[in-house]
């Protein structure tokens, strides 16, 4: 068995998702457990620079497939080059993205065939599931200003900000309808809380799904 434990963190735009994993790892280094932050797509040279061509757009014309590919791709150099070796020296990985943006974005937004995705899916995780996935639900509405908030002066929303507010909400949807269907691995957090208290209740669910001592 892997001695770490995996964290992903889910949910739609601006839903703050990088804000609680710096939040949840400041906790779990207090209560002494090596810990590392990490994101998709991204995470290591390679798949950050395929982040950089699927967020510019430039392959949105080639389909959903092929931007499901392509975070493949980038997800395999990924788990090979942090994830598995950070889990398997004992170290919690907890990563803002996983399997369930792809599942949402290109399967059930972009229509790809959910078989073919699962497939594909399979291959690329080579078993590495997460032990704890947290939603973090917030109507697309909120989570889009958010998100137009934090962008510099004069820069383009990125290809996934971009769209429209129909498909934002149908990807509110899609989150929670995989919460529903994986209630052992997920669990749905509110969003508009305010950050300490969004922390707090992560923090609850944490303590309560993985074997972890109390706070010192």
């Amino acid at each position: 068995m892997i001695p770490g434990r995996f964290i992903t963190l889910e949910g739609g735009e601006g839903a703050g998702k990088s804000t609680l994993a710096r939040a949840l790892a400041l906790r779990l280094g207090k209560n002494g457990r090596a810990v590392t932050t990490t994101r998709e797509p991204g995470g290591s040279p390679k798949a950050e620079a395929i982040r950089q061509l699927i967020l510019s757009g430039q392959v949105k014309d080639h389909g959903s497939f092929a931007e499901a590919l392509m975070f493949s791709a980038a997800r395999i150099d990924h788990i090979d080059s942090l994830i598995r070796p950070a889990l398997e020296r004992g170290t919690w990985v907890i990563c803002d993205r996983f399997i369930d943006s792809t599942r949402v974005y290109q399967g059930t937004l972009g229509r790809v065939d959910a078989a073919l995705l699962a497939e594909l899916e399979t291959v690329t995780i080579a078993g590495l599931m997460p032990d704890l996935t947290l939603i973090l639900d917030l109507a697309p509405e909120i989570g889009l200003a958010r998100a137009a908030r934090r962008r510099r002066p004069g820069e383009a929303a990125d290809r996934f900000e971009g769209e429209t507010l129909a498909f934002h909400r149908k990807l509110r949807q899609a989150y929670l309808d995989i919460a529903r269907m994986e209630p052992g691995r997920c669990a749905v957090l509110d969003a508009t809380l305010p950050p300490d208290e969004l922390a707090e209740a992560a923090w609850s669910i944490l303590h309560e799904r993985l074997p972890i001592e109390p706070d010192p």
